[in-house]
């Protein structure tokens, strides 16, 4: 379980950093998601549930929409 921990921050560290450098805004937003994610496994993990359903559901799930609807509200996505 270890190994798979040091995985999870591998990666979290990874989409941190590519969070910060991608160009594209949804790239960004996709990465963020992923991120997000993560995080949730992590707090699952750590033995706290109420944090790791906190984190899907606001993280992933509510920013994530309104991120996605204001890029498409300024028009950062082409149809």
């Amino acid at each position: 379980m270890k190994i798979f921990s040091m995985i999870m921050i591998l990666f979290l560290i990874i989409s941190s950093v590519a969070v910060s450098t991608i160009k594209n805004l949804l790239g960004a937003i996709i990465v963020f998601m992923v991120y997000s994610l993560m995080m949730t496994i992590v707090w699952q993990q750590l033995n706290a549930p109420d944090l790791a359903i906190t984190e899907a559901a606001v993280g992933a799930g509510i920013t994530t929409i309104l991120f996605v609807l204001t890029l498409k509200r300024i028009k950062g996505v082409r149809k």
